[in-house]
């Protein structure tokens, strides 16, 4: 292979990145201009960069690294990369591996995780680099032009509202979000998800999507959401689907799943994607009612830092 170069992403590097990120792997939903916009922000005390391999001056791969924030557990960080496939196994991918350890440990991580394709080659490759595995989620994905099953009933007392009705301010959507984020199943327990950091990771970014947000609201408050992203392409990823600890066991967050599906397929979008802890009994369930199937598996890599 000629020469690879390890360098910092530019804005340029954006559809390269992008095509190398979903080639092979469509259930991972992003876009170009979030690529651009990720790597302009500066979120204290995160440290994020991506870092693209580039071979005869094209760019074959990428990898985004950061210090884990929204947790009181300290020394953590992620890591997450892909590659054309024509260009795997060379080196590639051990390359920028090694410089997102380099720059993280410099930042104090001493806990690297990454998430693993859940295949013989991938979980090889990263048992050959140190890591060790961990908790497991499926990726599943639903052709939105098969119907979607009937509406369960509105219980009495209870809206489904868009997003954009909260555009002014989302705080009361954080709470639900920081509430359910502490109990999803995982290494690490995003216990500590700050209304900045929020609103820096999941409100403001550019491929949410506001409009297909639907929020479950009893007695006006807000109680339960379907947090959506989508690429203007024909894709839909349900970023988060969440719902307070007060409000659960009332069918409130399929009622917003379904309801934001539904908003979806009048929008044009084609194909929806979404991914749970093999242990989310809760949302897996939700998921089969909704017509979802499995695409794809993955497992976390964790790997001590020296």
């Amino acid at each position: 292979m000629t020469p690879l170069t390890i360098r910092e992403f530019r804005p340029e590097d954006a559809e390269a990145a992008y095509v190398a990120h979903r080639t092979g792997r469509e259930h991972l939903v992003t876009t170009p201009e979030a690529l651009v916009w990720r790597n302009a922000q500066e979120q204290p005390g995160a440290y994020f960069r991506t870092f693209v391999a580039e071979v005869d001056g094209q760019v074959v791969a990428s990898v985004r690294c950061a210090v884990t924030t929204g947790t009181t557990r300290t020394g953590l960080g992620h890591a997450g990369g892909s590659v054309l496939p024509a260009f795997r196994r060379r080196g590639v991918f051990t390359a920028l591996l090694a410089e997102a350890e380099r720059h993280l440990a410099a930042h104090g991580v001493t806990e690297l995780q990454c998430w693993v394709d859940d295949d013989p080659g991938s979980l090889a490759f990263a048992a050959a680099r140190g890591f060790r595995l961990g908790s497991a989620a499926q990726f599943a994905g639903r052709d939105l032009t098969v119907p979607l099953p009937p509406a369960p009933e509105t219980p009495a007392g209870v809206q489904l509202r868009a997003a954009t009705d909260w555009a002014e301010d989302p705080y009361p959507l954080y709470l639900i979000d920081a509430e359910a984020s502490r109990d999803e199943p995982g290494e690490a327990a995003l216990d500590d998800l700050g209304y900045d950091e929020w609103r820096h990771d999941a409100w403001d970014r550019p491929d949410i999507d506001h409009a297909l947000t639907v929020v479950a609201v009893v007695d006006g408050e807000p109680a339960a959401m379907a947090l959506v992203q989508t690429d203007g392409r024909g894709a839909y990823w349900s970023a988060f689907t969440a719902c307070r600890r007060e409000f659960r066991g009332r069918g409130l967050s399929k009622l917003a799943k379904r309801e934001s599906l539904r908003l979806a397929v009048e929008a044009g979008c084609r194909r929806a994607y979404t991914s749970n802890d093999v242990t989310n009994a809760p949302m897996l369930a939700i998921n089969r009612w909704l017509g979802y199937e499995r695409c794809a598996g993955e497992r976390m890599g964790i790997k001590t830092l020296g």
